[in-house]
């Protein structure tokens, strides 16, 4: 019998369950972090309307990352329960279930289901993270040697959420789904700072935030420093040593990188406070909220020249050709000029805001009462 906090609930038109069993229990990570927003921002989003949202969980310790709601504790998402998951969730009386990835069971269900699929990035970049389990990660290899994995996950849904145009593009283009594709897009948890007193283009400081998997391609931020004398790279994520010690091999002579291996929040903070920029010179990306997160702090980015950065930041980023440790010198140095360095610190902290929380709830909002809608009437 599942444990919950459920209570006798007013009568609603429509009860909507919220699958984060995809939350961590101490820090984000970037699935994570979207879920928990989305929730935080739907709830507020729903208050006086038809629609009463629970949240299903498979760990109580996820709550303390969670924002304050009515819940439901089922099975951990990827034990074999996961099959049985669809008649607990009818004999809750569900009507529409969204899910923040794309592998919830759905075997018996008679309620819609909304599926989200954040990136298509491990068909090309097949190496799954290091922290999952050896079978979880041969599973994961053996999933992305082909496309109909894929498309047999996503045609069980009403609907698919895509985080992004550019994921969504994909999915299209990849003919992954018959199923609808809506965007119901990640954002920043902060909103944009005041206007920048301070300008930075002289402090030849610059911050990488993200993993270190090869599609980041931090390597190639690191041999760009041959032809930036006199600057620091900061990696601010944490970093296990063998991934360290292969990132100090490559680091030239006379370059300073530091390795902070992992950051408090109030550090990382002050760190992009005295940066000159944020940089990134990954091949692809489901979103990239380090990006956006700098550009709300009018901390100017530097970044690879790829299709969801180009959706991100807009005219706001200085792009490069991430293969090119060149182009992304010269991208950085273009900084170095103050009234350059004042225009895009500006420019970012407009266009961060163009992704918002409460808009992609609505979004959730808008698909969630289509979904029930159709089921309703048969379509």
């Amino acid at each position: 019998m599942s444990k919950s906090t459920l209570r006798p609930r007013p009568a609603r038109t429509l009860s909507v369950f919220f699958d984060a069993r995809f939350t961590r229990t101490k820090h984000h990570d970037g699935i994570s972090r979207y879920g928990s927003c989305l929730l935080a921002a739907l709830l507020t989003a729903v208050e006086g309307t038809e629609i009463d949202v629970t949240a299903i969980i498979s760990d109580e310790a996820q709550l303390d990352l969670l924002p304050e709601c009515r819940w439901v504790k089922l099975n951990d998402p990827t034990s074999p329960a996961e099959v049985a998951i669809a008649a607990k969730l009818n004999a809750l009386g569900a009507d529409v279930v969204f899910s923040t990835m794309q592998t919830m069971g759905s075997a018996g269900r008679r309620y819609g289901l909304i599926l989200t699929i954040h990136d298509l990035i491990y068909y090309s970049h097949p190496q799954p993270p290091g922290d999952l389990p050896l079978p979880i990660r041969l599973l994961w290899r053996a999933y992305h040697l082909s496309y109909l994995p894929q498309r047999l996950l996503l045609n069980r849904a009403d609907a698919v959420a895509a985080v992004s145009e550019t994921t969504r593009d994909l999915i299209v283009s990849h003919r992954l789904t018959t199923r609808p594709v809506h965007v119901v897009s990640n954002a920043a948890e902060v909103t944009a700072s005041a206007t920048r007193t301070v300008n930075r283009h002289e402090a030849k400081t610059l911050i990488y935030m993200g993993a270190f998997l090869p599609y980041k391609n931090v390597e190639s931020l690191i041999r760009a420093l041959e032809h930036l004398p006199g600057w620091t790279l900061h990696i601010a994520s944490r970093i296990d040593g063998r991934r360290e010690a292969q990132l100090r091999a490559l680091i030239p002579d006379r370059a300073t990188v530091v390795f902070h291996r992992g950051i408090s929040d109030a550090d990382y903070a002050q760190l992009l406070d005295e940066a000159t920029a944020l940089v990134t010179a990954s091949k692809e990306e489901g979103f990239g909220l380090p990006v956006i997160e700098a550009m709300a702090q009018g901390v100017p980015v530097a970044v690879s020249d790829i299709p969801i950065f180009r959706e991100i930041a807009a005219e706001a980023a200085m792009y490069f050709d991430p293969d090119d440790p060149q182009s992304i010198a010269e991208a950085i140095t273009a900084l170095t000029d103050e009234t350059i360095w004042a225009r895009q610190s500006a420019a970012g902290r407009t266009q961060s805001q163009v992704f918002d929380w409460s808009r992609s709830a609505q979004a959730l909002i808008d698909l969630i009462r289509t979904v029930d809608e159709r089921r309703g009437s048969g379509t």
